[in-house]
């Protein structure tokens, strides 16, 4: 009782720090007026809040729940996942990340990926920015719910709640300071929670290391899982099982190019010496956060031996650091999942209001919509987009953290990341073949979830095994680029600014 008490206490303490973030950039906010101040924070991120921020919003609770769980129960195979997403972020970082700056800037200062690729080719038509907002909400009402899933699970596992309660509990917080600070408090939260993550993941596989060298040390249960599936990078042998794991994991790393909310942070920051920060310090961090949660499940399968099963296989680092760490200093460690789920949460809840609110709202419905009107409608959006997750996260069919991550990863990798990078770097891209690669992407990704990956038994065709973000980016791509072919060149208006922006020294 005592040991819950103890943790309960620093879980609060976290609370009331995110909250008082909340609470600041809700006063400070009051002298900074407009969308372009709430949805991206007036363009005015310094470099090392814009790379945690961005890290922290993608590194979701998965990162300290699921991928130490998959690894530990299934071997080394799945650490193809953080190879992936290495590589991915490396190359977002470097190729995406400073002239989508520019490009947006120069963009009429678009504040949201679709307004982006709107202005980019001059257009008026709010076809693409409707299409956009409309996957915007479906995807982001996925992803937020595994965030909610594991608020969860946490309070449920440490301290034996009802699961229900207390995601309900975590989608008001979560709401809170979202509602209150905008894009400032949700970057400056982040920034705290991605340190914490950080410390998180370095400290419990240090000290369980110490404890295992300490002479008598034996491991909680007998170790049962081959210990082969830990010497090689597959699951046992190579065989297609091997290639399957290795092409999945490394498709991983093709979400970067499509994921919303970290794009924004990219356009978020202020100046081009600040970029080169956030370039360094984004690649560092996500490098030891993905390299240090696949160390964590390795030190646990000494640790632990096989103690835990497939049901059980999340709770890996919390059942490490509650085993190794007197209860308030576990409670702060324990704190990161939470920080992990929050932070990702409230980026994609930010995300999908001003997607709705300036790319369908604004130009669709009310063209005249004053700056006080677009805050309302946001913040409503906010509250919709949280109560879907939630109804999600609570429904007994929900397959867990790891799989709705999956899902919404592939869907916005799928449809925005072949046109963002063809945006940036295809001079003949046209606004048609955006359109049409958003769309295919999107339909493809859904079809091969549903009948190609095995992960719906009844509409499952053939299980190939392969992670539909792979076919699905490869599809909007090739629909872009045919689409764009065939459709007329664009006008010397979106031809001279793509040559403007290229000139502009990176």
């Amino acid at each position: 009782m005592e040991r819950n008490f103890l943790e309960m206490v620093a879980f609060c303490v976290y609370l009331v720090l995110v909250l008082a973030i909340g609470v600041f950039f809700f006063i400070k906010g009051k002298k900074m007026t407009g969308d372009k101040a709430y949805f991206l924070g007036g363009r005015q991120m310094n470099g090392f809040v814009a790379a945690l921020s961005a890290g922290a919003s993608d590194m979701s609770a998965w990162v300290l729940m699921g991928l130490p769980g998959s690894i530990y129960l299934w071997g080394m195979g799945q650490v193809w996942i953080s190879v992936g997403l290495m590589i991915g972020t490396i190359c977002a970082w470097i190729f995406i990340a400073p002239k989508l700056r520019k490009y947006s800037i120069k963009a009429d200062d678009a504040i949201t990926i679709p307004q982006f690729l709107t202005n980019r080719f001059k257009e008026q038509n709010p076809v693409l920015q409707a299409v956009c907002a409309f996957i915007f909400i479906i995807v982001y009402c996925i992803y937020s719910a595994s965030s909610i899933y594991a608020c969860g699970s946490l309070f449920n596992n440490i301290f034996g709640w009802n699961p229900l309660y207390s995601m309900i509990g975590a989608t008001v917080i979560i709401l809170l300071y979202t509602f209150l600070g905008g894009f400032n408090a949700v970057c400056w939260t982040d920034f705290f929670q991605g340190m914490l993550m950080l410390l998180a993941l370095m400290t419990a596989p240090i000290a369980a290391l110490i404890v295992m060298n300490k002479p008598g040390f034996t491991p909680v249960a007998e170790v049962v899982t081959p210990d082969h599936y830990y010497n090689i990078l597959s699951s046992g042998k190579f065989d297609y099982s091997s290639i399957k794991d290795i092409l999945s994991g490394l498709g991983w790393g093709l979400g970067y190019m499509g994921m919303p909310h970290i794009l924004v942070r990219f356009m978020s920051v202020k100046s081009d010496k600040d970029m080169r920060k956030s370039q360094i310090v984004g690649c560092f961090w996500t490098t030891i956060i993905l390299v240090m949660a696949s160390v964590v499940a390795l030190v646990a399968h000494q640790y632990l031996g096989s103690s835990l099963g497939a049901d059980d296989r999340s709770f890996v680092f919390i059942t490490m650091v509650r085993a190794l760490f007197p209860a308030l200093i576990a409670g702060i460690l324990l704190s990161a999942i939470l920080a992990a789920s929050m932070s990702t949460a409230d980026s994609q809840l930010l995300a999908s209001s001003s997607a709705f609110a300036s790319d369908l709202y604004k130009p669709v419905f009310r063209k005249n919509a004053g700056d006080k009107e677009m805050m309302i409608v946001g913040r409503g959006v906010v509250a919709l987009i949280s109560i879907v997750a939630l109804i999600i996260a609570i429904n007994p069919n929900c397959k867990g953290i790891m799989a709705l991550v999956e899902c919404a990863w592939a869907g916005f990798g799928s449809a925005f990341g072949p046109a963002i990078v063809l945006a940036l770097y295809w001079k003949r891209f046209t606004y048609k073949g955006a359109i049409a690669g958003i769309i295919g992407g999107f339909v493809m990704d859904a079809f091969w979830y549903c009948c190609l990956s095995g992960s719906v038994e009844k509409l499952t065709i053939i299980n190939t095994g392969i992670y539909e973000i792979i076919p699905g980016f490869l599809f909007s791509l090739l629909v872009a680029v045919i689409v764009s072919l065939i459709d007329k060149e664009p006008s010397r208006e979106v031809r001279d600014l793509f040559d403007e922006v290229k000139r502009m020294r990176e």
